[in-house]
């Protein structure tokens, strides 16, 4: 959910990237042709043709996640009622118990990125439960999916390529690529343009791996958040620029405030700044 919300949409890597779905747009039974023109540029762009025929055996058009996407409702919950949900007091202890078993990754991160644990922890449970919910569709064919529609064609032709990209670098597998309906993958849900962007590998084994590593899941996170803006040493309370930097994360105001809240709790901080529980 959060990925669609954010406001670093991806301008589109090739402008020719278009014509492949000029001619065949929403029309399944073009969607084989289409995905062998996707392939060219995909090489064109300088992308592996073994990455690219990896990444793209056995891609299919996945009707079910069109009617997701037009199924999507408008958030209409209040700031206290998405809160009150989400920060539950199982969220509280284990965003805790997280804090503490991380404590010295959290620590070298926020020394490096300037961003705190709590903040961290904060999108980490919100997004995934500390990496239990992450989803199981494969992003591929999700985001090819996506693209080959002609509601946000642009948008999701730049992440297909940049998935195809994730492959060629070596850091996941098609395989190991499965997430929720829209694309978005690993412990906090990044879309496949920001995992290539701001995914870094933290832990040093070569690879930036956001599904299972927590120390490149946290890493990354606040190399997202650098990226928009984060103020070393600043609050995120509502109005602050740190705050905006989490509005980058997640457009929603709700979602937003409910970041900054939750990471306020567990940093033990004063919530007067936010609309009473």
């Amino acid at each position: 959910m959060q990925a669609l919300l954010r406001a670093s949409v991806i301008a589109t890597l090739l402008l020719a990237a278009g014509q492949a779905t000029a001619a065949t747009c929403r029309d399944p039974a073009g969607f084989e042709k289409w995905l062998g023109d996707i392939e060219q540029e995909a090489i064109a762009q300088g992308i592996s043709p073994e990455a690219v025929k990896r990444g793209l055996s056995g891609v299919t058009f996945d009707q079910s996640i069109i009617r997701k996407d037009r199924g999507q409702g408008v958030f209409k919950q209040s700031f206290e009622q998405f809160a009150g949900r989400m920060v539950s007091p199982a969220r509280l202890k284990g965003g805790a118990n997280m804090l503490r078993k991380h404590a010295a990754t959290l620590a070298r991160i926020e020394q490096r990125y300037g961003v705190p644990g709590p903040v961290l922890v904060a999108i980490w449970g919100l997004e995934t439960d500390f990496g239990a919910v992450r989803g199981n569709l494969p992003v591929i064919r999700s985001v090819a999916t996506l693209a080959y529609d002609c509601r946000r064609s642009e948008f999701f032709q730049a992440h297909l390529f940049d998935a195809l990209r994730i492959v060629d670098r070596g850091d996941l597998s098609p395989a190991e690529m499965r997430g929720a309906w829209a694309g978005e993958m690993g412990q906090t849900q990044f879309m496949p343009s920001n995992y290539v962007k701001y995914a870094v590998d933290f832990d040093g084994d070569g690879r930036a791996d956001l599904l299972h590593s927590p120390a490149d899941v946290l890493a990354s996170t606040a190399n997202y958040l650098k990226g928009h803006g984060w103020v070393r040493g600043g609050g995120w309370e509502p109005g602050s620029q740190n705050f905006e930097a989490i509005r980058a994360w997640n457009r929603s105001q709700v979602y937003s405030q409910t970041i900054a809240y939750y990471a306020t709790k567990l940093a033990g901080g004063d919530t007067s700044a936010f609309p009473s529980q």
